[in-house]
């Protein structure tokens, strides 16, 4: 059982929703760098080394984030539905927390590694940690409105302008 940290049950100081534009701007901007030592399996993920779990730190392998591309998503639909944190870089530029959900309902955690570059590395939050599921109801609040159903029967054409 991994041993918990005194930052386990630290309040995600969770911001206020950013305006559209600038929660889409963050997205595109922040990057996904990794740790070794929340991998057991490297992937595809190019660290170096390419995995030191140590058994007091949570692992990306027990929520089935295998790839850099997933972590990435994951990240960048944080940034995108403003699950940030009031704290910021001491620059100003980055959150210093974005928090996210799996599609299998867990919740994990990034913080800022390189508030330069604005990377960051990731890692589930424990089960048992009381605010993962404040981070679960906020993610399901911010998700992004849905697109109108095509009414079924209907055909749709797309057209396209002549040159």
């Amino acid at each position: 059982m991994p041993r918990r940290s005194t930052n386990d049950y630290l309040k995600p100081d969770l911001a206020e929703p950013l305006p559209h534009g600038q929660a889409e701007t963050l997205a595109r901007l922040v990057s996904y760098a990794g740790n070794p030592h929340h991998k057991r399996n490297p992937g595809n993920f190019g660290l170096k080394p390419p995995s030191a779990p140590r058994l007091d730190r949570s692992l990306c392998d027990d929520v089935s984030i295998f790839k850099r591309e997933e972590a990435t998503r994951l990240l960048r639909e944080g940034a995108r539905r403003s699950m940030i944190s009031r704290t910021r870089t001491p620059n100003g530029d980055w959150p210093k927390q974005i928090w996210a959900v799996t599609d299998s309902g867990r919740v994990v955690e990034a913080r800022i590694d390189n508030q330069v570059q604005g990377s960051y590395h990731g890692y589930p939050m424990e089960p048992n940690n009381p605010h993962a599921a404040l981070v679960f109801e906020k993610w399901h609040e911010r998700s992004p409105p849905a697109a109108p159903p095509i009414p079924s029967g209907r055909k749709v054409r797309i057209r396209k302008d002549r040159p």
